[in-house]
């Protein structure tokens, strides 16, 4: 029996992949992609890159916290055969120098992390690296970019709000699975909002949609005088240390005492708020930087419009690399496009998933 994602069935996966594909132009033809194989909705990526005409599609596995080696293979080979394309994905478990130097399209997976000093000295000329989520969002321990400069290998953000990826639409879903699960009634709830980035509008749009009364601050200032929330979402962007300091927390439960706080992105000191009295959601903490609860948390789409997004920067890169435009020549193509934005020393370097 094949494995399903999230009670997808299989008919309707292959048919949001296709349709996605269909969106973004994906056209893959003629390209090794060098991807990662996984479980649940992230399956995906491999499968993409075959139905989207690449001529043969490496994936790297291992076992994780999210399943074993051999079943992200079944998993990943299960939807391959169901979406007829099982002879162009071959699932390897290391990083090789043979497989490398095929590759025309690298993506900056978890599994293919991190591309380092050797790996990059492995890859063909006209190889690209596209990193699967915004610039604003890269983590310097992903990727050598000295090397990649170096060998002129070009490294690019995906543009997640472009209209074929659309990935921004998903943020209030995320926000209301999380509100939903605590039992929060949304409809008539007063919700502080603390967010100081682009999520802001997505995130106020749906929750004020369900009927909540939102208000919204960039940051907690302990002058703040509010009447008591039923709900606190913090959503600030991650940094060196926690987002918001001691004080303000004892400050928050203070003015919210029975408050329950989320933590959709930014890291903050969750032993002091317990022992404060307040409760945090998600109750298992995320990694630091990252987000409390993830795309996939609502179902495949996302994920696999997110990937579609990634893959569409690798093949506009190569295919103007491959055409023999300079580097540069070849970032600003993808940047007129729309779907994507170079790599720069000037990108914020925090990462969301």
């Amino acid at each position: 029996m094949i494995e399903q994602i999230q009670g997808f069935n299989n008919n309707r996966i292959l048919m949001l992949i296709k349709e996605s594909i269909h969106a973004c132009s994906l056209d893959l033809k003629g390209a090794v992609v060098l991807t990662e194989a996984a479980t649940g909705a992230y399956v995906v990526t491999p499968i993409i890159a075959a139905l989207a005409g690449a001529e043969q599609v490496f994936a790297i596995t291992k076992s994780s916290r999210y399943g074993s080696f051999e079943k992200a293979v079944n998993y990943t080979m299960q939807i391959a055969e169901y979406a007829k394309v099982s002879k162009k994905i071959n699932i390897q478990k290391y990083k090789k120098r043979k497989i490398i130097e095929q590759a025309d399209i690298i993506t900056n997976s978890g599994f293919i992390r991190p591309i380092d000093t050797k790996m990059v000295s492995w890859m063909k000329p006209t190889a690209v690296i596209p990193l699967m989520y915004e610039v604003w969002e890269f983590r310097e321990k992903d990727i050598d970019i000295k090397a990649c400069n170096e060998r002129k290998i070009p490294v690019a953000g995906t543009n997640e709000r472009h209209p074929a990826v659309n990935l921004f639409s998903f943020l209030g879903a995320m926000v209301i699975k999380l509100l939903v699960e605590a039992e929060i009634s949304i409809n008539n709830s007063r919700i502080l909002l603390l967010c100081d980035n682009d999520f802001m509008p997505y995130i106020v749009y749906s929750l004020e949609s369900k009927g909540a009364m939102v208000i919204t601050k960039r940051n907690w200032s302990q002058k703040d005088i509010i009447d008591p929330m039923d709900a606190i979402i913090i959503a600030l962007k991650p940094k060196d240390g926690f987002v918001l300091n001691n004080k303000c927390l004892r400050d928050i439960v203070y003015k919210n005492p029975g408050v329950l706080i989320f933590q959709f992105w930014g890291d903050v000191n969750r032993k002091l708020l317990l022992e404060l009295g307040a409760t945090v959601f998600p109750l298992k903490p995320a990694k630091k930087g990252h987000m409390g609860i993830l795309p996939s948390a609502i179902g495949p789409q996302p994920i696999i419009q997110l990937q579609c997004g990634g893959l569409k920067v690798g093949e506009l890169l190569w295919k103007s690399i491959k055409s023999g435009l300079t580097l540069e020549k070849s970032y600003k193509y993808l940047e007129k496009t729309g779907y994507g934005k170079r790599l720069t020393h000037n990108s914020n370097m925090t990462r969301m998933y």
